[in-house]
């Protein structure tokens, strides 16, 4: 769709604006859907929504495989959520499907403002997109069980968002003392063990015993977000230079390598695929 208003440019910053995959417009809107290659080759639909009044982003996509991967950005928090809802294989003896969730804080300038989010348009909306910037993936230690009843005291979302994992509610040591200092409760929290502490534990890819306790690891990647604003300028007379504006995104695509023991190798059944 395109912008109903668009401030005068010079020529070659009018060709550079309509290049851009993505630019703001004035109009408010909650919901944008982006067509992305993954990976693996597919195409997925991303569908973020904005909402400016509880100031948080969500962004949610289908993995090749039929993963739903949903990623929350709460910046009244400062906390992001991941949660990934895996099929699981019934002939294996696995539910209909297994729930993750990791939180850790929300760093600033990781994704655009909740604001910002709500006015992107699209001109072509078919076109399949790829990011810009190509980010390093993230190793990512969550040695700390989250209670989910508690969870408000982190970020309202958790709830919502993480009910469906129940125990498997994951974040990391240096988090938690953050939150601690805070003012969350230390009830919330069970250090879990580490792999330092049971020099048995393996990862559970070369576990034997479906039951044995083991060191798992869950890798996703967010292929495309808008990761930061670009900004133009608009023209003044006399030779002048205008004040600058919001005219666009910059997209990124990161990864995130998550690892966390699991009471029995049969929750991680993942890493004996790979």
């Amino acid at each position: 769709m395109l912008a109903k208003w668009i401030p005068t440019l010079s020529a070659r910053v009018t060709l550079s604006l309509w290049a851009l995959a993505l630019w703001i417009t004035p109009a408010l809107g909650s919901e944008l859907k982006v067509r992305v290659r993954l990976g693996d080759g597919q195409i997925t639909e991303e569908v973020l929504e904005a909402d400016s009044e509880r100031d948080s982003i969500t962004l949610e996509f289908k993995q090749g495989d039929g993963t739903l991967i949903t990623f929350v950005a709460d910046f009244k928090q400062d906390v992001k959520i991941f949660r990934a809802l895996i099929l699981g294989e019934l002939e294996r003896g696995e539910n209909q499907y297994q729930a993750l969730c990791f939180v850790t804080r929300l760093n600033h300038n990781e994704i655009i403002p909740s604001e910002s989010m709500a006015r992107l348009r699209q001109k072509n909306p078919r076109t399949v997109r790829a990011a810009e910037e190509r980010r390093p993936t993230e190793e990512l230690g969550m040695n700390v069980a989250v209670n989910l009843t508690r969870a408000w005291q982190i970020s309202a979302h958790i709830h919502n968002t993480c009910s469906v994992a129940r125990e498997a509610v994951y974040t990391r040591q240096a988090d938690v003392h953050h939150w601690l200092d805070a003012g969350a409760e230390a009830s919330m929290f069970e250090v879990l063990p580490r792999a330092t502490e049971l020099p048995g534990l393996p990862r559970c890819g070369t576990a034997r015993d479906l039951w044995q306790p083991c060191s798992c690891s869950y890798a996703l990647r967010l292929e495309w977000y808008p990761c930061l604003l670009k900004y133009c300028r608009g023209r003044e007379g006399g030779g002048g230079r205008g004040a600058p504006y919001k005219c666009g995104i910059k997209s990124c695509s990161k990864g995130y390598n998550f690892t966390y023991y699991t009471p029995h190798k049969q929750l991680c059944l993942w890493e004996e695929e790979s």
